[in-house]
This record gives structure tokens, C-alpha cells and sequence, in this order.
């Protein structure tokens, strides 16, 4: 019996992992929303943000995490975006060090801001528990669109990522 039991849970367990692998996101359509947050640490967010602000799909973008060193002209600079817009309408969120304070720093700025409907920028295999975080503290509230970063992860980075993404489905609901 207890083997079956085991056996079962690992099954699911590799059901989960190749549906997580093979089911990543995707980019948004380029609706308009209020806001965009971009969550630093992979290539290709920031650009991605910053040429929906550009565009004009939000009125404001935050990016959460961002190094307390970089200044908005720097940013600007590195990411060929006009300076008179990231001077204007880019926010740089220097409190987050992971997911979750990613999440908290977000909630923070959309509250103060009063915005309705949020798009969160991450890379493709990040946006599940970066999306999940910040339901979590937007609530229902808040309109949330995803808009992944296509990326080519490797194996490792899944498996650890899809670990991370079931720690936090189980340990969030406890208070954890």
C-alpha cells in the first residue's frame, strides 16, 4: 500500500514537472493597463517594460528590485530608452531582494498609486510564483496581466524554479 501511495505521488510529481516545463507562458497582448512591473534579474525585462511605457500601453512603470547604485539616467541609458520618459513616469523599487518582497514592494507602490490593473513583467519560467506572490497581496482587487519574457531555461533552472513555485503553493496558505 505504501508503495503504491509513493508511487503515485511521484507520477504526480512528473505529471506537475512536465507540465510546468512545457506549459511556460507567454507574452500579453498589448492591452493597457495602469501600471507595469518589472521584476529585475533576467535579460530582457527591463526593455520589455520600458517599450510598453514607450508605446503607451500604462502611465507608469516600477522596477521592483532594482540595485539601490542605478540611477534612472543610467537605466535610460543602458536600456536606449528616452530619458524624459524613464524622468517622468519610471519608478525604481531598490527595497526587494526576491519574489516575495517583490511582491510586498509591489503591492506598496499599485496602493499608493490607487492603479486597478497591474501588468507584471518576468522571464517565462519565473512568472508562475512571481504572478502567484503577487495575487496573493493585490487580492482580487487589482487586475493582474501576465506578460512573460520568452527564454530558453535549461533543465536545472526548471527544476529548481518548479520547486520553488510548489514550496510557495504549499507554505504561503500556512502563514509561511
Amino acid at each position: 500500500m505504501i508503495t503504491r501511495i509513493l508511487a503515485a505521488g511521484i507520477l504526480l510529481w512528473m505529471i506537475g514537472f512536465a507540465w510546468f516545463a512545457m506549459t511556460l507562458p507567454g507574452p500579453a497582448d498589448e492591452s493597457p493597463t495602469d501600471a507595469i512591473v518589472v521584476l529585475t534579474g533576467g535579460p530582457g525585462r527591463v526593455q520589455r517594460g520600458l517599450g510598453l511605457l514607450e508605446r503607451g500601453k500604462a502611465k507608469r512603470l516600477l522596477v521592483s528590485g532594482a540595485d539601490r547604485r542605478v540611477r534612472p539616467r543610467e537605466l535610460a541609458a543602458a536600456n536606449n530608452a528616452p530619458e524624459k520618459l524613464v524622468d517622468c513616469c519610471v519608478d525604481l523599487g531598490n527595497e526587494a531582494v526576491d519574489t516575495r518582497s517583490n511582491a510586498e514592494e509591489t503591492a506598496l507602490w499599485v496602493t499608493q498609486h490607487h492603479y486597478r490593473s497591474v501588468r507584471l513583467v518576468t522571464t517565462d519560467w519565473h512568472m508562475r510564483r512571481a504572478r502567484f506572490e503577487l495575487s496573493r497581496v493585490l487580492g482580487d482587487d487589482v487586475r493582474l496581466v501576465a506578460d512573460a519574457v520568452p527564454s530558453e531555461p535549461g533543465l536545472g533552472s526548471l527544476f529548481e524554479e518548479y520547486h520553488k513555485y510548489l514550496l510557495r503553493r504549499v507554505a504561503a496558505p500556512l502563514g509561511v
